[in-house]
């Protein structure tokens, strides 16, 4: 009975605190490429056990639509449909190399996850991503900073072709109007048919020929790729 009563009290007193969620955060995102864009942003807060994509498995359809073309309204679903919350294209259009868009407020309610997906322009299919970062409890500001992903799902031949629907090959644009034409194609060899760190372009400086339509002094990157910070209110 004492017991009890002294750990009643204690409680009463907030000695003993229980564990909070994130609620209120504002996040940023950076575009640290020198010549690359990213395609309108998805930034998803959910539960412990979803994803939208996994480092080492095959990409659902949703990942694949964003990761070829741009197309972030089924993952967008997916998210929504599971209890959690979204902030769609933020940027209300492309984010171009050096850039940021920030004051994203997101209301997490009871979701402890945030992930965050864009394609990176001109590119087959690579993205940005942030995979089911744990939100702290702690009110501050955290940093971290975004890797470049290779869907798996297209070789990288970095022809700028119009292409950008599911299962076509190629490029849609260079949207700075900064690729090249009449590139034979990049043979690429790779046999990882997952979601994997993207190894970059290659890319070639002959803007009407060559092995690739993309400028390797523009459009080549080393990870990381994207600068987040998030605060939590």
């Amino acid at each position: 009975m004492k017991r009890t009563l002294v750990t009643a009290s204690l409680m009463a007193a907030g000695l003993f605190s229980l564990p909070t969620l994130a609620s209120d955060i504002e996040v940023s995102v950076t575009n640290l490429t020198h010549g690359n864009h990213f395609t309108p942003l998805l930034i998803a807060a959910h539960d412990a056990d979803s994803h939208l994509f996994q480092v080492g498995t095959e990409a659902s359809a949703a990942l694949q639509k964003m990761a070829e073309g741009g197309d972030i309204a089924d993952l967008d679903a997916a998210v929504t449909g599971n209890a959690g919350v979204t902030v769609t294209n933020p940027a209300m259009g492309l984010l171009a190399a050096g850039t940021s868009v920030s004051e994203v407020m997101l209301d997490t309610g009871d979701n402890t996850h945030l992930s965050i997906v864009a394609m990176v322009l001109p590119t087959n299919d690579a993205f940005i991503g942030l995979d089911g970062w744990e939100i702290p409890t702690e009110a501050g500001t955290y940093t971290v900073y975004l890797n470049a992903y290779d869907a798996g799902t297209e070789a990288n031949d970095e022809i700028i072709n119009g292409g950008g629907m599911s299962g076509a090959p190629g490029i849609p644009a260079a949207p700075s109007g900064d690729g090249g034409t009449n590139g034979t194609g990049v043979m690429d060899s790779s046999e990882n048919a997952n979601v994997h760190t993207h190894p970059g372009v290659l890319g070639d400086t002959d803007p009407a020929g060559g092995m690739s339509d993309l400028d390797s002094r523009v459009h080549r990157w080393l990870n990381p790729v994207a600068k987040v910070v998030v605060t939590v209110k």
